[in-house]
């Protein structure tokens, strides 16, 4: 990395520092003290039960993936924590799994099996190395996977109290520390610590920790997802050099050509879920913007032509199935049309979409046509 890009990351991410915790101050004594809603993480009561229902009607698509997500759960298989990523992304995916599998069954040797996983965590492990890197991108992965699984069984009347609360402290303990170093790295890292963090602090009733990635969420949204009303334009290096500013436009859609840019939607829309789950609108106030995001990189990858943006025009042949919860929100409950988005989904993302990281079976959980609850935020 050359020295001016270095300092380029380093201006950003002080700039974002100073807006988050601007932010953060000027809010944090006008907030009402929060009551947590639960379930409440990237998953609520209503849209559980909506799917939990056609489960047992067998409809499709949530009948035939869920048969599929019942393979992960499993029963815990280890006395301790593995210590490298993908271990560790398949404990967290056990453990989610059985977590959505409880709540769409009510049969509790699943929500045994995540406590028993859940549990092993509050025991055996002790956080990630300190030294600012991929630790902080490894923590946002399974703390993404490992905060909603355990928010899920939350209120499962056999998990012990003790118990629950020993997880607890071990996610304030082994993961804030790297949840709350936010990452210099490309924006797509800052926002998968920020879906962790939000269902982290749902799940730990945590107000301090909720606002403080409520506050992240708003910097990086700004920061990551452009429109033309922004006013100067951003720096061309951080943005990977594009050939067009258009409404859409994310800090890394000329990076891979869509790739990264999937990952980073993923993650700020869980954390957009979450944040509306808790009575949070922030979706309202960025509809344009990430109405935007998702036509454009729909539009890129359904059609596999950059629209002009990159120097590059081949759009990535990644297609990850994370575009169920923004077409939810923006669709199902407000009524956006967004054409492309919808055509992307029905032909490729729900029939070959993968599922990687803290993208986690979306089209099973998220896919909430016909469902009709809108909620309403309180705040």
């Amino acid at each position: 990395m050359s020295k001016s890009l270095a300092g380029s990351w380093k201006s950003l991410a002080a700039w974002l520092l100073g807006t988050t915790y601007s932010l953060f101050a000027g809010h944090s004594c006008c907030l009402a003290e929060m009551v947590f809603t639960h379930p409440g993480g990237t998953h609520n009561q209503a849209d559980l039960d909506f799917v939990k229902a056609r489960i047992a009607a067998g409809e499709q698509p949530w009948t035939g993936i869920f048969n599929r997500l019942r393979l992960l759960a499993t029963p815990l298989a280890r006395a301790t924590v593995p210590s490298d990523e993908n271990g560790q992304k398949e404990e967290g995916k056990k453990a989610y799994a059985n977590a959505l599998a409880w709540c769409y069954t009510g049969n509790d040797a699943y929500a045994e099996n995540a406590i028993g996983i859940l549990n092993l965590w509050g025991r055996t492990f002790k956080g990630y190395d300190p030294v600012a890197g991929q630790n902080l991108l490894q923590g946002g992965w399974i703390g993404a996977l490992l905060g909603p699984a355990a928010e899920l069984v939350r209120g499962y009347s056999g998990w012990q109290p003790g118990d629950r609360a020993m997880v607890q402290a071990m996610f304030k303990k082994s993961f804030y520390p790297v949840l709350n170093t936010m990452s210099t790295w490309n924006g797509n890292v800052d926002l998968t610590q920020i879906d962790a963090m939000l269902n982290i602090a749902v799940f730990c009733d945590d107000e301090k920790e909720f606002k403080l990635g409520i506050q992240r969420l708003k910097s990086r949204t700004r920061a990551y997802f452009y429109l033309v009303t922004d006013g100067p334009l951003p720096d061309r290096q951080l943005w990977f050099n594009p050939e067009k500013w258009v409404n859409g436009l994310t800090q890394e859609t000329c990076r891979d050509n869509g790739h990264h840019a999937q990952f980073a939607m993923a993650s700020a829309f869980h954390a957009l879920e979450v944040a509306w789950n808790q009575g949070v609108d922030i979706y309202g106030d960025n509809a344009e913007r990430y109405t935007a995001a998702l036509e454009l990189l729909a539009t890129q990858l359904r059609t596999g032509d950059m629209q002009g943006t990159c120097s590059a025009n081949k759009a990535t042949g990644s297609l990850l199935a994370t575009w169920e919860v923004g077409y939810n929100h923006y669709h199902n409950r407000k009524g956006y049309k967004l054409p492309n988005t919808r055509q992307l989904l029905d032909g490729k993302i729900r029939p070959h979409g993968q599922s990687e990281w803290n993208i986690f079976y979306e089209t099973l959980t998220h896919n909430l046509d016909g469902n009709g609850k809108v909620q309403l935020p309180r705040r």
